[in-house]
């Protein structure tokens, strides 16, 4: 009795509080923020509008899906979500069949505004000198850079290519476009920021490129053969500065660098090697699940002391990100959305 006595005065205390509350109307609930954690870019299926971005705390313990359309009245985000940039508070987000750059606040995910004039098949995306860049590559037709302010999203110039225009990263201040695409094409184009206009093309002496990215204002890519594979350090200036070679590793990709050392993949394994060494590793730290060969390690990504690899279950049903530390012990794995293809400090 003296049981339920007590939760009846509890139940009136609940229903009384939500009452008072509800006729209060300064009483309001708090919105979630999305900083000091990661944002999960999810791809979604090609042709739906179904891509969407997930939250994940920085400490692994708190993730929340379908941060757009929660902050945006319901609003679908797009189709095919391929990737995103950061500058200041906003998030540039990529749509690539949708064909525009939806723009948000980045700690609150409400929508700031669109990018869609000459928008057409857009690749990737990078933010300097006060511009957003933007690598628009239709199927054997037309190729280029566009380029817009970020104070107002104006278009500024787009700049004609005759060779693919895929991932594209941002070394001292100058922007740099990796001219290769599904493994094939050995060449980088280095756009002069102050101009706005090709300052050299460069071209790698071994392998065909498969990911560019920058890190402490260099740009690195990961080249490869059916035996070998390379990575090339390149200078905001556009010179070739080093050159590693990976003896026996075929076919590499998924560059990322974290602490000093490379992180890349060879089909469903992850190898990490001292940036300073020539020493090549001879065993993973990391066996993913093989998802085939398009899908595996769909989403990889090494941030914050944390590797990130996602399978996408062949966009069949959501994703199943894991996590591990940086010497391959496993962390924590949960799920995404469709297709999750990156991770973004926030």
């Amino acid at each position: 009795m003296k049981i339920t006595r007590l939760l009846q005065l509890l139940f009136a205390t609940v229903l009384l509080f939500n009452i008072s509350c509800s006729t209060d109307s300064s009483f309001t609930l708090p919105e979630i923020t999305y900083e000091n954690g990661f944002l999960i870019t999810n791809e979604g299926n090609y042709g739906k509008p179904n891509a969407e971005v997930t939250f994940v705390s920085r400490d692994l313990t708190f993730s929340q899906n379908n941060i757009f359309s929660k902050n945006n009245n319901g609003s679908q985000l797009g189709d095919v979500l391929q990737a995103a940039a950061f500058s200041g508070d906003k998030a540039y987000l990529l749509l690539n069949n949708s064909n525009k750059i939806q723009v948000v606040n980045r700690y609150t995910f409400k929508s700031v505004g669109e990018i869609t004039n000459q928008i057409n098949y857009p690749r990737y995306i990078a933010v300097a000198n006060n511009n957003v860049y933007v690598t628009n590559d239709q199927y054997q037709a037309a190729k280029y850079l566009s380029i817009y302010k970020t104070s107002d999203l104006s278009f500024v110039k787009k700049i004609a290519f005759t060779e693919n225009v895929e991932r594209i990263v941002e070394a001292g201040g100058n922007i740099f476009i990796q001219n290769a695409s599904f493994g094939f094409g050995n060449k980088i184009t280095y756009i002069n920021t102050s101009s706005n206009t090709v300052q050299s093309t460069i071209t790698l002496p071994n392998g065909n490129i498969n990911r560019t990215i920058s890190y402490n204002s260099n740009v690195y890519v990961i080249a490869s053969t059916t035996t070998d594979s390379y990575i090339y350090q390149i200078s905001g200036t556009g010179n070739i500065t080093k050159t590693t070679k990976l003896t026996g590793i075929a076919n590499a990709t998924n560059l990322q660098i974290e602490g000093g050392k490379y992180f890349f993949s060879s089909a469903n394994k992850v190898y990490s090697m001292d940036m300073n060494t020539t020493t090549v590793p001879t065993a993973p730290i990391i066996t993913a699940v093989d998802g085939g060969q398009f899908y595996t390690l769909y989403g990889f990504s090494v941030v914050d002391g944390k590797i990130f690899t996602s399978d996408v279950k062949g966009f069949t049903e959501d994703s199943e990100v894991t996590v591990y530390n940086t010497l391959g012990t496993k962390i924590k794995s949960f799920t995404t959305g469709k297709g999750t293809n990156g991770v973004y400090l926030n």
